[in-house]
C-alpha cells in the first residue's frame, strides 16, 4: 500500500502499531515526540447524553494517549481526503454525485473505536470517510472518485458507492433511506448465523421520515435484531433544516418502544463510548437508535455552495466552538502527549500521503468497456461473448 495509505506514528522514535487489531486507517506517520503511552486515562464527554427509555452510559471515558493520537491522524487524513476530492471535483477529475463529510468525521472514527471488522456498516451516499474508517485504501477512494480500474468499486460505483466486503462495509447508498432496511437485513444474517457481531445502519436526518425507516425498525424490534440504526443529524437534509421538515427533530425518540441515546457527533469520545454501549444492547436486546449530533461544512453536495440556507458565521461559529480535530489536538496538548508543532508535522506528512495517493490513482486505467456487461447477473451468467 505504498504511499497510499500508511499513516503510523513514531513516537519517541519507535514505530508502533495503533493498540486496536481492527484500527481505523492503516496510515503511517514518522512524527517524533508525540506520545505512545498505553497508560489509561478518564476523560468526560462534552455533553451528558440524552436519552430514551434506557439508562445512558457514562460521561467518563476511558482512553490513552496512544488512542487520541491515533484519533487525531485519522480524522485529519479524512479532512484532508474531503478537502483533495472538493479540488478534484472543481478541475471535473471527479463527475456525477460527490458529498463530502468533513465536519462529521468523529463519528466514522468513534464507530469505528468501539466495532470490530466482524460488526457491519451500511451508510448512505456520504460515504468516503466510512469506507476509509473500515481500512480503505486512500488510492483505491480517489481512483473509484475518478471512476478508474484501481478504485475500491472498480470505478463503476463513484463516490457514493464505495464498497468493502472484506471488512464488512456494505456501502454506500444513493436512495434516500434505501440502506435502512439492507442494514436490518444485515443484522438478520448476523443473529440467523449465531454471530457475536451486530450491524450498524447510517442515515441522516433527511431521511429519518422515510416510511421504510419505520417498517424495517418495527421487525427489528419484533425480531430482536442486533442492529444499531445511527441517525446523522448534520440538520439539514439538503437545504430543509430540520425544524423545517420535522414535527419532532428528536430522532433518538423517534423509536417509540425502542431505546435511544443523543450523542455529541462532534465529540468522538462521546461517539466511541454510545457505540460501545449500543452494541452490547444490541447484542442482549435487540434495536437502538444513535442520534449524532453533527454538522457538515460543505454543502449537501458539490452542486450546493452551502450558504444560501444557512449563514457563513454559523458555519465558523461550529467550527471554532465544535469542530472534532480541534477538540482532540486540545486534549493532546492540555495533557503534554504532544506539541504544537509535533501535531503540524503530522498534519503536513498527512498532506503529502493524501497528495500521493492522488498521483497513483490518476494512473490507473478507466474501466475496460466490457466491464458494462459485469456484475449484472451471478458469475455473468446469460452475457454473450
Amino acid at each position: 500500500m505504498a504511499a497510499a495509505v500508511v499513516l503510523l506514528r513514531r513516537l519517541r522514535g519507535v514505530t508502533a502499531a495503533p493498540r486496536r487489531a481492527a484500527a481505523a486507517l492503516p496510515l503511517t506517520t514518522s512524527v517524533r515526540g508525540v506520545s505512545d503511552s498505553t497508560e489509561p486515562l478518564t476523560i468526560e464527554t462534552s455533553v451528558p447524553y440524552k436519552s430514551h427509555i434506557v439508562d445512558p452510559p457514562p460521561r467518563e471515558v476511558a482512553t490513552t494517549a496512544r488512542e487520541l493520537a491515533t484519533f487525531f491522524r485519522d480524522m485529519s487524513a479524512m479532512r484532508r481526503a474531503e478537502i483533495a476530492a472538493d479540488s478534484l471535483y472543481k478541475a471535473k477529475l471527479i463527475r456525477g454525485f460527490c458529498h463530502l463529510y468533513d465536519g462529521q468525521e468523529a463519528v466514522a472514527v468513534g464507530m469505528e473505536a468501539a466495532t470490530t471488522r466482524a460488526d457491519a456498516i451500511i451508510t448512505a451516499y456520504r460515504d468516503h470517510c466510512a469506507y476509509l474508517a473500515r481500512g480503505g485504501d486512500l488510492a483505491a477512494l480517489f481512483a473509484e472518485l475518478m471512476g478508474r480500474r484501481g478504485g475500491c468499486s472498480r470505478g463503476k460505483g463513484g463516490s457514493m458507492h464505495l464498497y468493502k466486503k472484506d471488512a464488512n462495509f456494505y456501502g454506500g447508498h444513493g436512495i434516500v433511506g434505501a440502506q435502512v432496511p439492507l442494514g436490518c437485513g444485515l443484522a438478520f444474517a448476523q443473529r440467523y448465523r449465531k454471530e457475536a457481531a451486530v450491524t450498524f445502519d447510517l442515515y441522516g436526518d433527511g431521511a429519518a421520515n422515510q416510511g421504510q425507516l419505520f417498517e424495517a425498525l418495527n421487525m427489528a424490534a419484533l425480531w430482536k435484531l442486533p442492529v444499531v440504526l445511527v441517525c446523522e443529524n448534520n440538520h439539514y437534509g439538503m437545504g430543509t433544516a430540520e425544524w423545517r421538515a420535522s414535527k419532532s427533530p428528536a430522532y433518538y425518540k423517534r423509536g417509540d418502544y425502542v431505546p435511544g441515546l443523543k450523542v455529541d457527533g462532534m465529540d468522538v469520545l462521546a461517539v466511541k463510548q454510545a457505540c460501545k454501549f449500543a452494541k452490547q444492547h444490541a447484542l442482549e436486546n435487540g434495536p437502538i437508535i444513535l442520534e449524532m449530533d453533527t454538522y457538515r461544512y460543505h454543502g449537501h453536495s458539490m452542486s450546493d455552495p452551502g450558504s444560501t440556507y444557512r449563514t457563513r458565521d454559523e458555519i465558523a461559529g461550529i467550527r471554532q466552538e465544535r469542530d472534532p480535530i480541534e477538540r482532540v489536538r486540545k486534549l493532546l496538548l492540555a495533557h503534554d502527549f504532544a506539541t504544537t508543532q509535533e501535531l503540524k508535522d503530522m498534519e503536513k506528512e498527512i498532506r503529502k500521503q493524501v497528495d500521493t495517493a492522488i498521483a497513483k490513482a490518476k494512473e490507473s486505467p478507466m474501466p475496460d468497456p466490457s466491464e458494462l456487461f459485469t456484475n449484472v447477473y451471478v458469475n455473468d451468467c446469460g452475457l454473450e461473448t
